[in-house]
């Protein structure tokens, strides 16, 4: 394992450093990734750099239909999630529902994290039966 080290007054760098260059219909080049580590650990080298092959981040095989319906499950959800959090009808309601069952053992934590359980039960009760 190698050890990354830095310029001066610089501390650590994450994402891409380099990308490949898409010229003529081919990619010329790797991906150059560095990452940080910020989970509490004892180690002290909490940096990594990663090399990856240009078609690394291709699809090898086609979008399935089961995919298809998860990402439309997600975009409407979403959109719900979004329309819901500011419909001014519906938050103090939402807000008394949520206050009611964040501290039961099954209870959801954050209040987004509630709207988008709802609007997930709700999507899946329309279009599931």
């Amino acid at each position: 394992m190698g050890k990354v080290t830095y310029a001066p007054g610089i501390e650590y760098v994450q994402g891409a450093l380099a990308k490949p260059k898409k010229k003529d219909g081919h990619k010329c080049g790797d991906y150059l990734i560095g990452t940080h580590r910020t989970a509490a650990t004892t180690n002290p080298n909490c940096t990594r750099i990663y090399l990856r092959k240009a078609d690394s981040y291709e699809r090898s095989t086609p979008v399935t239909t089961n995919e298809v319906r998860q990402r439309n499950r997600f975009s409407a959800v979403a959109a719900a999630v979004a329309a819901r959090a500011k419909d001014l009808s519906k938050i103090s309601a939402d807000q008394m529902a949520f206050a009611a069952q964040k501290d039961q053992p099954d209870g959801v934590k954050t209040m987004k994290a509630f709207l988008w359980k709802l609007e997930k039960e709700a999507y899946d009760t329309e279009h599931n039966g």
